[in-house]
C-alpha cells in the first residue's frame, strides 16, 4: 500500500510566514489610521490630564510642567468648586443611568417580542415605526422636547385634562424623591444624611433622585434608543430555534414560563451587548445636554461628559477637563466588567448534576 508523501514542515512554515506578512500588509493601513487618530490622541489626553496645559501651543512644549495626580485630586479629593461640580454631575449621571438603562431594556425586549409575533399583521411597519425615532438627529429630538415639555407644551396640555398642573420641567432643578417625600410631609433629611456625604455633596442630596429637568431626558432618552435595542434584541430571537419552545408548550409550560426559562436565558449574549451599549450611551451623555440645559437648572443636568467639556473648553483647564473625562472612562470599563461578571455563564453545581442524572436514569428504567 502507497504511503501518502507528508508535506514538508518548512513548506508550510514558509506558507504561514507569507499568510502572515500579508495579513499583516493588509491591515497596516487600518492600525496607521487607528494608531494616528485614535492612540495618539489618547496618549497625549493622558498627558494633559496630568500636566498644567493651559490649551496654548504645544502640550509637549518644554513650557508644560507634570503636575502628576494634581488634576484627578483637584476633582476628587480638595473639596472645592471642583470636586462639588464633579459630585453633582457624577450624581446627575448616575440617576440617569439607573432609569434609563432598565427602562429602554425592558421596552426594547417587549417590543422585539412583539413585533417577532408571526400572528402580527404589518410587522414591517411596526418595525420601522418602532425604529424610526433611533435614525432622526438626537439635536432635532431635543428641540423637539424644548417644545413638548415647556411651560406650556403639549404634555403640560395633556396633565391638564386630568386636573394635574404640569411642571415647567426643564427649568424645575427639584429632586424626584424629595417631591414624593413632600407629600407625606418629609421636607429635610436626618442629621446622618445631612451632615456627610461624598464629593462635596450630601446623602440626601445624593438620594433626591433626578430632578424633573433629568426627568424629561431620561423620557427622550428611552424613547429615542429603545428602536435600536428593539432590532438587536429582534436579531436574537429570530436566532432561536423554536423545537424547544415547542417541546416546553407539549409539557404544558404557559407563555411567561417558556420566556422566562427557554427564551430569556439564550438571550443573555443579546442582553449583554445591549446593557453594554446601553450603559456606555448614558454615561457618554453629552448632546441633549448641550442642544438643551447645559447644565441648568442649578447643575442639576449636568452630566460628567458635558462637565468635561465645559472644564476644558469654556473654562480652559485642560488639566481637569481631560481628568474628567479619564474618570468616566474607568467608570465605564468598571461596570462593563461588573455586569459581565453578573451575566457570565455559572457552571452547574455537582449536586444539580447529579439530580439530572438520577431523574435521567429514573426516566430510562
Amino acid at each position: 500500500m502507497a504511503q501518502r508523501s507528508k508535506p514538508r514542515r518548512g513548506g508550510a512554515s514558509g506558507l504561514r510566514r507569507g499568510e502572515a506578512a500579508a495579513g499583516w500588509l493588509f491591515t497596516a493601513p487600518v492600525i496607521a489610521i487607528l494608531g494616528v487618530f485614535l492612540l495618539v490622541p489618547v496618549l497625549m489626553a493622558l498627558w494633559v490630564s496630568m500636566s498644567d496645559w493651559a490649551g496654548r501651543g504645544s502640550p509637549l512644549s518644554g513650557s508644560v510642567s507634570f503636575v502628576g495626580a494634581g488634576n484627578y485630586s483637584a476633582v476628587l479629593a480638595d473639596g472645592g468648586l471642583a470636586t462639588k461640580d464633579f459630585g453633582t454631575a457624577l450624581r446627575n449621571n448616575a440617576w440617569y443611568v439607573l432609569l434609563v438603562v432598565p427602562l429602554q431594556t425592558a421596552l426594547a425586549l417587549f417590543l422585539a417580542v412583539l413585533v417577532n409575533r408571526a400572528m402580527l399583521r404589518g410587522r414591517g411597519f411596526f418595525r420601522t415605526a418602532y425604529y424610526f425615532p433611533s435614525v432622526t438627529s438626537s439635536v432635532a429630538i431635543t428641540v423637539l422636547w424644548l417644545f413638548l415639555f415647556s411651560a406650556s407644551g403639549a404634555v403640560n396640555d395633556v396633565l391638564s385634562w386630568f386636573g394635574i398642573n404640569g411642571p415647567n420641567w426643564f427649568n424645575d432643578p427639584r429632586g424626584v424623591l424629595h417631591l414624593l417625600l413632600g407629600v407625606f410631609g418629609v421636607d429635610s433629611g436626618p442629621d446622618a444624611l445631612t451632615q456627610s456625604g461624598a464629593l462635596g455633596i450630601t446623602w440626601w442630596d445624593w438620594f433626591a433622585g433626578p430632578s424633573v429637568a433629568m426627568s424629561a431626558f431620561i423620557f427622550m432618552a428611552v424613547f429615542t434608543t429603545s428602536g435600536t435595542f428593539m432590532l438587536i434584541f429582534l436579531a436574537g430571537l429570530q436566532n432561536i430555534g423554536g423545537d424547544v419552545d415547542e417541546a416546553a408548550m407539549m409539557d404544558g409550560a404557559n407563555g411567561w414560563q417558556r420566556f422566562w426559562r427557554i427564551t430569556l436565558p439564550q438571550l443573555r449574549p443579546t442582553l449583554f451587548t445591549v446593557l453594554t451599549l446601553g450603559l456606555i450611551g448614558c454615561w457618554q451623555v453629552f448632546d441633549q445636554i448641550y442642544t438643551g440645559t447645559r447644565g441648568a437648572p442649578s447643575k442639576t443636568t449636568l452630566t460628567p461628559a458635558y462637565l468635561s467639556y465645559q472644564t476644558a473648553f469654556q473654562n480652559q483647564e485642560w488639566g481637569q477637563g481631560a481628568a474628567i473625562a479619564f474618570i468616566l472612562f474607568v467608570i465605564i470599563v468598571t461596570f462593563t466588567l461588573l455586569q459581565r461578571w453578573v451575566l457570565r455563564d455559572k457552571p452547574v453545581s455537582r449536586r444539580r448534576i447529579r439530580a439530572y442524572e438520577i431523574a435521567g436514569k429514573g426516566k430510562a428504567s
